[in-house]
Formats: structure tokens, sequence, C-alpha cells
């Protein structure tokens, strides 16, 4: 199984392991190690990028919020999950997630419906095999209890974009359509964690508000684009470009249509297979609350999809909730109307993205060494420098490195071990690029670049990767020229 290599590189190599370890840990908690922290900048990087080129602006609000933000959106009445727990070992589980391993597909909606599965099939504990018997609901909220009053651990950081849309509108100089992001910590007091990264307690989203007039609930025009994998809730799954999905009408809005395309660009971009990439619209009975039509953009990992994106129409749902509790106007003026702006929501799952990337790049070479196929732009490290031996070598390697690094910080220097045993920890880390000083270099200062995917190598002089004005540019370049021949 991919997942159980990904998660021992992770902890080897320091891309992410379990919080809290020397206590045993904690379900449901992880850290980043240095190279995690680089990758996923890196991906979070190609996600602002993108929203950035669509004139989104970006806020940063506090992770806790006062009760009645969390009232009015909902939360605290609705945002719950059935769970179920054994009367035998006490372990609690997520309903759906032991109904599967049951081979039961359907999900029931409320508790009445689910005790009734429960009484009429065996249904047995993943812990100890006892029968589970009776199932309730589970409110995924963290109370945090304050002095005067009760807080809540946000579980989704789009409250904080809703609460502040007067403010951003005006900012946005009294514009619709307009777009709002944030990235930010959410919490969930998941009922049963799992997955390293796919299902956490805390985590981070990347979320994007587009308000909309309702009567035209477009962003842009939607652009040429590849056949993508649809899954509606009506039919069979079908290949289109979103722009036929939209005029076809397997996407109904088209503003929804457009952030699937922008989903689907930004998920490759960062490394994740296009032939691993769905997009499944959610069946009416497992809507959110505050949704009327949601696609998941997923994710095949280890023969399963998982939700790495979710793009959904709130219509004017958050805003006309949070109007009504505050007794705030939340409502524009466009083209002399008075109107309460609609929502499409693109909600990005970085860890989740960060996990499907890992799982969908690493492969094993022939002669059983594990490479990272990251994208240049997403690896931790741009390139290596090292000596092809310490001997002779040391001053000249470091005199690179130091030049190199000032231009580009991302440079990775290592004289340890043989130089075979080199290229493999930067092949494994997925570098793309080693630079290696041997002897030649001191004769005419040319030294080796050498491409992680393929194992080739190609001399360039020393000073062209100095006086390069983009070094992972010219690197890259080096090897697409080398392809085009």
């Amino acid at each position: 199984m991919i997942y159980e290599e990904v998660i021992e590189l992770a902890k080897r190599r320091g891309f992410f392991w379990p919080s809290f370890s020397v206590y045993g840990g904690t379900r449901g908690f992880y850290d980043y190690g240095p190279l995690g922290v680089l990758m996923r900048d890196n991906i979070v990087r190609v996600w602002k990028e993108e929203y950035m080129r669509e004139g989104a602006v970006f806020i940063d609000t506090p992770v806790l919020a006062p009760q009645p933000v969390f009232k009015a959106s909902g939360h605290i009445d609705r945002f719950s999950d059935l769970a179920v727990e054994c009367p035998s070992c006490r372990s609690k589980f997520k309903l759906e997630s032991v109904l599967k391993r049951n081979g039961i597909g359907k999900v029931p909606l409320n508790v009445e419906e689910a005790n009734g599965v429960l009484t009429s099939v065996e249904v047995k504990c993943p812990e100890c095999g006892a029968r589970l018997r009776e199932a309730y609901d589970f409110n995924l909220m963290f109370p945090v209890q304050g002095k005067e009053e009760t807080l809540y651990l946000r579980p989704e950081t789009a409250q904080g974009i809703f609460v502040n849309f007067r403010l951003l509108n005006n900012v946005a100089r009294n514009r619709l359509p307009m777009a709002a992001a944030q990235l930010g910590k959410g919490f969930r007091n998941e009922i049963s964690p799992r997955q390293g990264l796919i299902r956490m307690r805390e985590f981070t989203q990347g979320e994007v508000e587009v308000f909309l007039d309702p009567e035209r609930k477009e962003w842009k025009e939607i652009p040429d684009y590849e056949e993508i994998l649809f899954v509606p809730n009506t039919g069979r799954p079908v290949r289109a470009t979103p722009r036929d999905a939209f005029e076809t009408g397997i996407v109904k809005n088209k503003a929804l249509a457009y952030f699937i395309l922008k989903t689907h660009r930004i998920l490759t971009s960062v490394g994740i297979e296009k032939g691993k990439i769905r997009f499944r619209q959610h069946e009416k009975e497992e809507l959110a609350h505050y949704a009327s039509d949601s696609w998941d953009a997923e994710a095949n990992l280890d023969d399963e999809w998982i939700e790495v994106v979710g793009i959904a129409d709130r219509g004017t749902y958050d805003l006309s909730r949070h109007q009504q509790f505050s007794g705030q106007p939340l409502t524009v003026t466009v083209d002399g109307r008075e109107i309460l702006p609609c929502v499409v929501e693109p909600s990005y799952g970085i860890d989740r993205i960060f996990m499907a990337v890992l799982m969908t790049s690493l492969y094993t070479r022939s002669n059983g060494f594990r490479v990272l196929r990251l994208p240049p732009h997403v690896a931790p490290y741009h390139a290596a420098v090292f000596p092809l031996q310490k001997k002779g070598l040391e001053e000249r390697s470091r005199q690179l490195f130091e030049s190199l690094q000032a231009k580009d910080p991302y440079i990775y220097y290592d004289e340890s071990g043989s130089i075979g045993k080199r290229y493999a920890r930067q092949d494994e880390i997925g570098t793309p690029f080693c630079i290696t000083v041997d002897y030649q270099t001191l004769e005419d200062d040319s030294v080796t670049v050498r491409f992680r995917d393929t194992a080739e190598q190609v001399r360039v002089q020393a000073k062209d990767l100095l006086e390069s004005s983009d070094l992972l540019s010219f690197l890259e370049g080096l090897w697409k020229s080398r392809e085009a021949v």
C-alpha cells in the first residue's frame, strides 16, 4: 500500500509525523517537519497565486468566534455526524465508516434510520467484534469556555469572511462579483480521525467565497480546457470539458463550472496525476445544511476516492442568516438594485492535497530506490549541491553552494556518504536537480547537473548557473531542451 510507504517516508525524512509522540501521541493531530513546511508552503503559493490572478482579496480572522456566529451559521445545531459506541470495549466510531466496513453502502440520514439499520443488520465493532446497537448525533464543534461567554474553535474559515462581507466589499470598491479568500486553521472534533493527514481534528484550509448577483451566477467566461471526469448524481460518469459540462446541464451553475476548471488546474499544477482526479456531485441527502449543490474534487488514493476540495453553491444562506441574527444589513446595491449576494465556495483541504501529492508522486525504481516525482516548484528544495568527494573539492563546492543560495534560498548542501547515496537521498525527498562539483570543475569550472526523474546528467558552466535570472527556470530549461532534441 502506498499509504504505508508514504507514512514511513514522511516520518523518516521529515515531512510530517504524529504530534506529541513523546507522550504517546494524540489521534487526529500531526506536525509538519522541516521538509513538510517547505512543501506545504509551495502548494499554498500555487493556490494563492491562482486566486490573486482572479482578483481575490485576502483576509485573516481569528480561529475562535463567539457563539452567535455559529448559531447563525447553523453549525451549533446541525454540524454533527452519526456516531456509534461499542457496548463492550467503549470505542467510538463514525457510523458511516463502520457501515462501509460491514459492506453497507447506504448512509442513514438520521438517528432513527440508523438505529433501524443496526437493529436489522448485525454490524460488528472494528476493534473487538461485538455487535453495535445504538447510534447518536455527535456534534463536531470544539467549545472553549471563556470568562464571560462560550467561544468555539471554527470548523471552517468561511464564517470569518461572511461576517466581514461589508468591509471586504468596501475595500473591493463595492463591486460584484467579488472573491474573498482566507488561509487558516479549522477544527473538527472528528469521531475517528484516521489516514494520516486525511482526517484530522486540526487542519489547514484555503477557502474562497465568491459573491455573485443571484440573477447572474457567473464569474467569468469558461475558457477552453481539456476533458475531465464528472460523476453527476443523476447518471453515469462522463468526460467533458467544464464548458461543455455547463452547456449540457451536467453542472447547473456557470460559476461552479468555472471553479471546477480552476480547481483541476491547481491540483494538477501541484502534482496530482490527472488520471487520479474526478469531480463528484453530492447526492441530495449528503449536502451540507448550507448548500444547494456541491461538487467534490476527489483523488484516487490506494483505490479509494478521497475528497480534497469541495466546491459548493451556498446560495444566500450565510449572508441571510448573519443579517438576520446580527440585525446588520449585508446587502449591496448593483445597478440600482439592493441585493443580497449569493455565494459559490471552492474550499481546499491543504493537508489532504499535500497527502495526495505525496501518494501520487511516490514510485520505486527497478533498483529498489524510491523517488518522489514532485513538480520542481512544489519540491522542498529546488536543487542540491555536493562535491563528488570531499578531498580537494569541498572548498569549491561550498563556494558554489553559497553563491547559488544567495540567488535561490531553496538549495541544499550535502557532503556525507557516497555520491550514489546522496543522489538517492535527494530523489527520495523530491529534489529535482543535483549539481555536482568534480575534479573537472577545478580545470574548466564546469559542473554536472543531474535530473531526478531520469538520472541523466549534463555538464554546464558554473557561471551559467550563477548568471541565470531564475535558477529553477534555468535548470528546468536544460531538461526541456534535451527532451526536445
